[in-house]
């Protein structure tokens, strides 16, 4: 409640303020030698003057040409208010004062020419806030790699037959070289992760392209 009562009260100032100054600068202009609607309108220049100003101060608070102005046309006002309070003769106005009133509208017009045609500094642009998308990465191509087969290596050469005079029962004795044991080993753990079973002497012989009884030597070492 007390804020509007504020409010409405500075509103009755201004209005009284603006009346006041109003009735002063047009007397003024009266006694100066514009009479009639001239007169009426001294007061409004000034006043939109003033309030042109005042608006570009608002805008850009740095703008020396609005101060200027500004100034110029508060003089004017308060010039008005101080001669017509009995200090300036109105029967009998000076040259100078008439000169002053009478040139009083051009200047009016090239101040607010000036300042409705002045220049602003744009302000900066917000920055785009749009969040920024990643281009779609595009799909891996399936790249398949062929794995050469490991060479067998290289085998001994089979030993001679046994003599026909030993004996039947004694089956013979083949030496496996520890290269393709190793070889074997290998290709035989590849076969139990895969398969979860024993390679055998007939998968060793197919993949390792060696004879049987090497294969059946090797197969009986890894079990």
């Amino acid at each position: 409640m007390s804020r509007k009562l504020r409010l409405d009260a500075v509103l009755i100032q201004a209005v009284i303020a603006g009346a006041l100054s109003f009735s002063h600068l047009h007397d003024l202009a009266e006694a100066a030698g514009q009479d009639g609607w001239k007169a009426w309108a001294y007061p409004i220049s000034v006043d939109l003057l003033l309030v042109a100003a005042w608006r570009r101060m608002r805008t850009q608070a740095d703008n020396r040409a609005a101060w200027i102005w500004f100034v110029i046309a508060l003089a004017a006002s308060l010039g008005a208010n101080i001669a017509t309070a009995g200090l300036l003769d109105l029967e009998e106005v000076p040259a100078w004062l008439r000169i002053l009133v009478a040139g009083w509208p051009a200047l009016a017009f090239l101040g607010g020419t000036l300042l409705a045609h002045a220049p602003t500094t744009p302000e900066p642009a917000a920055p785009d806030t749009a969040p920024l998308t990643a281009p779609n990465p595009e799909p891996a191509q399936d790249i398949t790699v062929e794995r050469a087969p490991d060479p067998a290596p290289e085998l001994p050469p089979a030993p001679a037959p046994a003599a026909a005079s030993a004996p039947a029962t004694a089956p013979p004795t083949v030496a496996v070289p520890p290269a393709l044991l190793d070889h074997a080993r290998k290709i035989a753990d590849t076969h139990h992760a895969t398969t979860g079973g024993r390679i055998d002497s007939a998968i060793l012989r197919t993949r390792l392209n060696i004879p049987a009884p090497l294969a059946e030597a090797i197969s009986a070492q890894l079990a």
